[in-house]
């Protein structure tokens, strides 16, 4: 079975799928041979007219160039220089619109050329076998050479593959219609054509080198055949015309009969493909030591007077190109770059021609009409099966019109080599190749994008660990200098220590080896444990010392005489006090007499304190007596608490009464002035004698609780329903005189009232009316709250009676408690009386008879009983009154 290559020699060919069959018009511009044409007067470089990065720029405004001279270098990905095409100015360094259907503004420089066309210094490899491959790359590299074909591929690239080249292809087959510009190309310069391929078999070593050439170009077939006739390693194969042969993947299939892997490049399967338009150029750089600055240009269609093909510059203005032409054009003229398969509209003449330019169309209105509107798809299968790539064209167009991008990949969107037969052969004039040319471009700013956020995560982790890795560096460069410092520390130490053993240890030596010991501790910190343990036996001796003082004050006699001094001092103090209120009260009589009061308030004070002293002793004696019966102790505990609560009213009382009289006295000198004073006088005398009243009422009630705690002693003895109705009566005793320590307040109130009524009065008579009224209303209320106080007593006596006598008799109890109501209520009677008190109605009266009508009826049948509480009922009254009158006469 013959091999490929016995097949290939043998001159078999395979078929591609899809294709079609357009007209290719191209007799016009072969007619003649290859022509140049007189300088522009501008030309415009772009920088990027390849597929990569731009280059850096080397020159400036205002710069002059000569022919061929670099005006930018290598830089970035896939970079290659452009350089200047003639001798000339550098004007401008602007954006400048390029050659695109989008006419997106790139940067470029404008030369302005001087006319002379002067070369720069070329350095020709006639004998480039003496060079290395990667010298022979390199000047490939520098002289700016790019795919001449249509892609721009950098041609450096292609030259160095990764993978061993089994056969080189070179492509002339130039399938699309009306560009003639590589058959011309190959007629003209086939040997240059031969020497540039011998520069690349030094590079890729293949088995053998393939040239395609269409057989509708049979004098550039003869012209190559005639030039390697001699080389047995390269062959010209024609193939048949047919549009898209001359795409890469399928000269490929059409040559070799083996498939490109998708998304792969045709080096994967040993093979690399080059245009006849590279070929020369690499020739041009080897032989010549000329960079790419001009190629061969197609200028053609029935508007063109002149159609053929001219060697242009790179830079020049396509304008140029159709002037130099004959173009005539029309009223509604278009002008495309490229051929009418795979070119597009260009939106200026005055765009430049690029390294990609192979082609200017200007066609007629009658020769190529404008398309017509987009219609729906038929679904009549035509662009399938012209499609070269065996795609599904109108399920590509629908997934880009929905800008589907994920299914545009899934059907293998950039296996499309936008040839343009399924819109060739499209009967609804569905411009399919421009919907794949809009979503590939979006495809691929989606993925440049989505590397750009790639390599941001990529810095920002980079940068994360880096810091992270600073801040380990830091920490482990201060824990080193810790250590060092403890490793100093500690070896001074040890010094220090040898030194002292070695010499004498005296005192001053033992002290400095003591202080570096306590400059720094194991971990680097200051020791202070010796100054810790210095200051615990001061605070200890600090306290020891606070502990001797006290007892050391009382053995001495110091004490003595310092409380002496004090003393000495404290009655100085209070001796020039004296002498200031003497002397202040006769400056003014009103304060002497405020001044005697408050004596007089202070000695009634001392004397009743004298009397509770004595109480208090009465109380310990009953106390000490009831240490034999618990209940007597109860009663003796409650009679104390009564009496404790009267001395601390009593207490409260004395400044008030202080002040009352210092009042008295104030009246008294005001009403030697005006009467009106004397009638508020006599006000406060009256509120002065209702207090006196309710005092006597108070001693009263005070001397029938006596009695009674004294009869529940008593009775307790017999009975325990006494004991719980004593308990009962001591607890509301405890209520009344929480009562009556509220009062003082209320009169403090009313005694300043009245005051102010006095002061008041001095100036209006009518004034003092209302304050007599007012007193004489405070009388009444005095008087009511003491029989209500009497009252209570009665109630209490009645309560005690009852629990005594309800064994014996209750009619003797009703009778004994209504003895005690009379004589409770004629105390009070008598004591209003003495004290100037509104008297009794004739209701008491009435009661009063009453009650000795009862008496005089019942009296026969009482007990002895009764007589006996009865006495002790009247004489409580009669002390109570007997005490009431001495108090007013005290006063």
């Amino acid at each position: 079975m013959e091999s490929i290559l016995e097949q290939i020699e043998r001159g078999k060919l395979w078929s591609i799928p899809g294709g079609v069959h357009p007209a290719p018009n191209k007799a016009s511009s072969t007619q003649q041979p290859i022509k140049r044409l007189p300088l522009p007067e501008s030309l415009t470089i772009p920088l990027k007219q390849h597929i990569g990065d731009n280059g850096r720029l080397l020159v400036k405004t205002g710069d002059r160039v000569l022919k061929g001279q670099a005006l930018t270098e290598p830089a970035g990905h896939w970079s290659v220089p452009v350089h200047a095409p003639t001798s000339g100015t550098i004007s401008e360094i602007a954006m400048k619109p390029t050659t695109h259907p989008s006419a997106l503004p790139e940067p470029s420089v404008v030369l302005l050329p001087d006319g002379e066309d002067t070369w720069c210094e070329l350095s020709p490899w006639p004998d480039f076998y003496a060079k290395s491959d990667q010298e022979i790359v390199t000047r490939i590299h520098n002289a700016g050479i790019s795919g001449m074909g249509g892609a721009g591929f950098p041609a450096y690239v292609k030259a160095q593959p990764k993978n061993e080249i089994e056969f080189l292809i070179i492509n002339g087959v130039e399938c699309e219609p009306y560009i003639s510009a590589d058959d011309m190309l190959m007629r003209e310069h086939a040997s240059e054509l031969i020497k540039g391929i011998e520069v690349l078999r030094k590079l890729y070593q293949p088995t053998k080198i393939l040239i395609g050439i269409e057989d509708d170009k049979p004098e550039a077939i003869a012209a190559l055949k005639k030039a390697c006739e001699n080389d047995h390693y390269t062959q010209v194969c024609p193939v048949p015309t047919k549009y898209p042969s001359g795409g890469e993947k399928q000269l490929i299939q059409l040559l070799t009969s083996k498939h490109v892997p998708q998304g792969g490049i045709p080096s994967d399967i040993g093979m690399v493909v080059h245009n006849v338009g590279t070929i020369f150029a690499i020739y041009q750089a080897i032989y010549e030591g000329k960079p790419l600055i001009e190629r061969v240009v197609t200028v053609t269609g029935e508007t063109i007077s002149t159609p053929g093909n001219v060697w242009s510059l790179l830079g020049t203005p396509i304008k140029f190109l159709l002037e130099q032409s004959g173009f005539q054009p029309q009223q509604w003229q278009r002008v495309i770059m490229g051929g009418p398969m795979m070119g597009f509209t260009l939106p200026s003449v005055r765009l430049p021609i690029i390294k990609t330019s192979n082609c200017v169309l200007a066609p007629s209105e009658n020769e190529m009409p404008m398309p017509g509107e987009e219609k729906a798809c038929i679904r009549c299968s035509a662009c399938a099966d012209a499609c070269p790539a065996t795609l599904l064209p109108q399920q590509l167009q629908w997934f880009a019109k929905s800008k589907e991008y994920d299914k545009l990949e899934e059907h293998n969107l950039f296996d499309c080599i936008e040839c343009g037969a399924c819109a060739y052969v499209c009967p609804s004039e569905i411009p399919l190749v421009q919907y794949y040319r809009v979503a590939k471009a979006e495809i691929r700013q989606e993925r440049e994008d989505k590397v750009k956020a790639e390599r941001a995560k990529e810095r920002f982790e980079a940068r994360n660990e880096r810091l992270k890795r600073e801040q380990e560096e830091r920490q482990n460069r201060h824990k080193r200098a810790a250590t060092r410092t403890n490793d100093d520390a500690k070896s001074k130490v040890e010094e220090a220590s040898k030194r002292v053993s070695s010499n004498d240890k005296s005192a001053a030596v033992q002290a400095a080896l003591a202080r570096a010991k306590a400059k720094r501790s194991d971990n680097g910190e200051p020791d202070n444990s010796e100054m810790a343990k210095l200051r615990e036996e001061r605070k200890a001796q600090a306290r020891a010392y606070k502990e001797e003082k006290p007892a050391a004050t009382n053995n001495d006699g110091k004490k003595d005489a310092v409380a002496a001094a004090i003393a000495r001092a404290k009655a100085k103090k209070a001796e020039q006090a004296n002498e200031q209120d003497v002397k202040d009260n006769t400056s003014d009589p009103r304060k002497a007499a405020v001044a005697a009061a408050i004596a007089r308030a202070k000695a009634k004070k001392e004397a009743k304190g004298s009397d509770d002293d004595a109480n208090n002793c009465a109380t310990n004696e009953t106390d000490t007596s009831s240490d034999n019966d618990p209940r007597k102790a109860a009663v003796a505990a409650a009679i104390a608490r009564a009496k404790a609560k009267k001395a601390a009213q009593q207490a409260e009382e004395s400044p008030t009464e202080a002040l009352d009289e210092t009042k008295a006295q104030d009246a008294s000198e005001s009403t030697v002035d005006d009467p009106r004073k004397a009638a508020v006088a006599a006000a406060i005398a009256r509120a002065k004698a209702k207090k006196a009243a309710k005092q006597a009422e108070e001693s009263s009630v005070e001397a029938l609780d006596e009695t009674k705690a004294q009869n529940a002693d008593e009775s307790t003895d017999d009975d325990p329903r006494k004991a719980a109705v004593a308990a009962a009566i001591a607890r509301a005793k405890a209520k009344k005189a929480a009562k009556q320590a509220e009062e003082p307040s209320t009169e403090a109130l009313d005694e300043t009232k009245a005051q102010d009524a006095s002061e008041s009065t001095a100036d209006d008579p009518r004034k003092a009316a209302v304050a007599a009224a007012i007193a004489r209303a405070k009388a009444k209320k005095a008087a009511k709250q003491a029989e209500e106080s009497s009252a209570e007593a009665l109630d209490e006596t009645k309560a005690q009676d009852a629990s005594e006598s309800t064994s014996d008799d209750p009619r003797k109890a009703a009778v004994a408690a209504a003895i005690a109501r009379a004589k409770a209520k004629k105390a009070a009677k008598q004591a209003a009386e003495q004290n100037d008190l509104p008297q009794s109605n004739d209701n008491d009266v009435e009661q009063q008879d009453n009650l000795a009508a009862v008496e005089t009826t019942e009296k026969p049948k009482l007990d002895a009983e009764a007589k006996k509480k009865a006495a002790i009922a009247a004489a409580i009254a009669k002390a109570k009154a007997k005490k009431a009158q001495q108090d007013k006469g005290s006063e």
